[in-house]
């Protein structure tokens, strides 16, 4: 229990958003940073922007890295702010990261890979469906779980 479940009741409106939207931030920079190091570097499956020569695919993936950390830095000082102040709601914090994390996954599986196209989830086979159900499912269930936790703080606060 972190010290703000104690004393929810004085948390001020902008407080509760703030913890909300830097867990967001914070998921959707993680989402980045795991996809990034796992699939474009570990496992080279593809790049961030496949349709054109692999010195575009690494710069995009440079760009990309850029701003997963960007995402995941900005929401940190807010919450050192949020702690500071002593109004850092660890529960609120981790429904927005899980909202961020699978809310990005779920964006990059149907918008980027299927709709747009700029990559697939491997760039080196044609059997992608089973691939792309895994993806998007298990994006998913992370979202899902994030609005369990929201509303179940929202309970709390209402």
């Amino acid at each position: 229990m972190d010290m703000v479940d104690k004393d929810i009741n004085r948390l001020q409106k902008k407080d509760v958003s703030r913890n909300l939207w830097s867990g967001i931030l914070f998921g959707i920079g993680l989402a980045a940073f795991i996809d990034e190091v796992i699939f474009h570097q570990l496992l080279g499956w593809h790049y961030f922007y496949d349709q054109s020569t692999t010195r575009i695919g690494i710069l995009s993936d440079g760009l990309f890295h850029a701003f997963s950390w960007f995402s995941t830095v900005g929401s940190l000082f807010i919450v050192a702010d949020l702690r500071r102040r002593s109004v850092w709601w660890a529960t609120r914090w981790i429904g927005g990261v899980l909202i961020g994390l699978g809310g990005f996954n779920l964006y990059d599986g149907i918008i980027q890979h299927k709709m747009m196209r700029i990559h697939q989830i491997r760039n080196d086979t044609d059997n992608l469906l089973m691939y792309d159900i895994v993806w998007n499912l298990a994006a998913f269930i992370i979202l899902t779980a994030g609005i369990i936790v929201l509303f179940q703080t929202r309970k709390r606060i209402s």
